[in-house]
């Protein structure tokens, strides 16, 4: 593998350049090398593969990360090493990839068709312990009134969103993927939401103080 300065990668990644093809080749044997240590060692959720299914993951993300490199590479602007630079991107795409192959399943229309969006709950949000009937009884009337607006105040899409993202922790970008948006406009569709669903449930009396201390421990 050749030893390149920063100015040097930039030239023989050139499309004119006769060196282009090796530098390629190069260029993408650092990033499977760099994306192989962020799976083997940063992510605890890949414990449960072997080597070889490692570097198969990561030799399939290098040859994306290799092209998101050359179409970002006039946005170089040498603050660090350029293989430095690269195997950022490539550790990003390598997220990108593995956040897709986990909701590669899931689907919002699913989603608003099983029913109820907010399941009731017998133990406080992030506690072990079962809740007193009486508090059970409380949230479980509190998720009915959420759910009711919800149905009444947002439309389909801003549900759709609102839980997806707010509840069920979607990342953003498969999100506004199967929404056929992108991030801003997804995001300000959560705003609306959000402010829409605070504003009628405080007209119903029920501040946000009120729940949150109602669903902690």
């Amino acid at each position: 593998m050749t030893e390149r300065t920063n100015e040097e990668w930039l030239a023989d990644l050139q499309s004119d350049s006769e060196h282009q093809p090796e530098a390629l080749i190069d260029l993408q044997n650092r990033l499977q090398r760099g994306i192989f240590y962020y799976l083997s060692r940063e992510r605890s959720d890949l414990s449960g593969l072997s080597t070889h299914e490692l570097t198969q993951m990561a030799e399939d993300m290098a040859q994306d990360a290799t092209l998101r490199v050359i179409e970002n590479v006039t946005t170089f602007r040498g603050d660090s090493l350029f293989t430095t630079w690269a195997t950022r991107i490539a550790v990003r795409v390598a997220i990108s990839d593995l956040r897709r192959a986990r909701y590669k399943d899931f689907s919002l229309d699913n989603m608003t068709a099983e029913g109820d969006l907010l399941p009731a709950t017998s133990t406080p949000v992030g506690g072990t312990r079962p809740l007193n009937p009486e508090r059970a009884a409380e949230q479980t009337e509190i998720l009915s009134k959420i759910q009711t607006t919800l149905d009444d105040v947002l439309t389909e899409r801003q549900q759709q969103a609102l839980i997806a993202v707010a509840v069920r922790g979607v990342p953003l970008e498969i999100v506004a993927e199967q929404m056929q948006t992108n991030r801003n406009a997804l995001y300000k569709l959560i705003h609306d939401a959000r402010r829409k669903l605070r504003t009628h449930l405080e007209s119903q009396g029920l501040s946000m103080d009120y729940m949150l201390n109602l669903f902690q421990e």
